[in-house]
């Protein structure tokens, strides 16, 4: 039987374990201050979400947006939405400027440059944005760097696995193109897109019973697009009936995408918002992190010394579906 620890090597992975620590460690004492890049459809979303949901570890919600009117509604909005005689119990919302966004303890990256329009016959959205968003995420790895940031760099812009490489790299070289390792730790980074397809999933095990042990035994791995990978069980892998989950869970998307509407609701929630507020509060969730040089989606948390992957004992057919993504995602990089 294998672990996702296989997939580089134990001595390999206990070498990058070695250099990592908790990124939130020190802040954690104190309510934080979140950062929201971008306030679109999903940035507002999770900002919603994080002010409704977040007020027992975060303080105080910045927002940054090009769109001043944008900025300036959420900030009256946000700011008007309070329990009654206990108006310190929610996180106030301010806007920030670029020179602010990494004075804060979670930079929670949103931006897009595209997104295919609704009726588009684009089959994984995720990977048609990444192009403009590696050039766009690096602009802000840069930033980081420049700033000296210690916090959480969130990746929920898609394909977000490819995002985090993306923002590490950019983050960690120098004016002469040469990689000087002085930027972002890679346990800094963690990409937010695998909540959902956990969620989804589980939509459809709810609906049709012979996927129902999925809702108890049931896990998701790698990237949140065409080489996602969902288990019907762990103790009980049944080949067939995890294909077709995970057919089911990876057009999920489109379904709403052919009632008109683009898909951003539950994404923003599942995996962002809810992702995010487990990782501060140091419980299981979904996120990309580093497994050697690849951001790869698994069940994991953040504890003192940095994050611990589930390393469950994996059927063979199961986990040769993960190698196959994690070599996808590897030749991506």
């Amino acid at each position: 039987m294998s672990t996702l620890l296989d997939l580089v090597g134990e001595e390999r992975y206990k070498t990058y374990k070695e250099q990592e620590k908790n990124p939130l460690k020190q802040a954690a004492q104190n309510r934080l201050r979140v950062h929201i890049l971008a306030v679109g459809d999903v940035g507002s979303t999770i900002l919603l979400a994080l002010k409704m949901l977040g007020g027992d570890v975060i303080r105080e919600i910045g927002i940054c947006d090009l769109n001043e009117n944008q900025l300036a509604r959420l900030e009256i909005e946000m700011n008007q939405i309070a329990y009654p005689w206990d108006y310190d119990r929610l996180p106030k919302v301010k806007i920030v400027g670029p020179d602010e966004l990494f004075s804060c303890d979670v930079f929670v990256f949103s931006a897009t440059k595209g997104i295919a329009a609704v009726g588009s016959q684009v089959k994984d959205v995720r990977m048609a944005q990444l192009e403009a968003n590696r050039e766009l995420i690096g602009i802000y790895g840069r930033m980081a760097r420049k700033a000296r940031f210690e916090g959480l760099f969130a990746v929920v812009s898609d394909p977000v696995d490819l995002l985090c490489h993306a923002a590490y790299q950019s983050s960690n070289t120098d004016e002469t193109g040469t990689f000087d390792g002085q930027g972002l730790r890679r346990d800094q980074v963690r990409g937010y897109g695998l909540g959902v397809m956990n969620a989804r999933a589980a939509y459809y095990a709810g609906k049709d019973p012979k996927y129902a042990q999925f809702l108890k035994e049931g896990r998701v791995f790698g990237p949140h697009g065409q080489d996602l990978i969902v288990a019907d069980s762990i103790s009980n892998y049944n080949e067939e009936l995890s294909q077709e989950l995970t057919d089911l869970t990876v057009t999920a998307n489109l379904k709403v995408r052919e009632l008109g509407y683009k898909p951003y609701i539950a994404p923003a929630l599942s995996s962002a918002a809810i992702s995010i507020l487990l990782t501060i509060r140091g419980e299981y969730h979904y996120s990309a992190v580093p497994v050697g040089e690849v951001w790869f989606g698994c069940k994991n948390r953040l504890i003192d010394s940095g994050t611990e992957v589930e390393l469950l004992e994996l059927p063979e057919k199961l986990y040769q579906r993960i190698v196959k993504a994690y070599k996808n995602l590897e030749a991506l990089i």
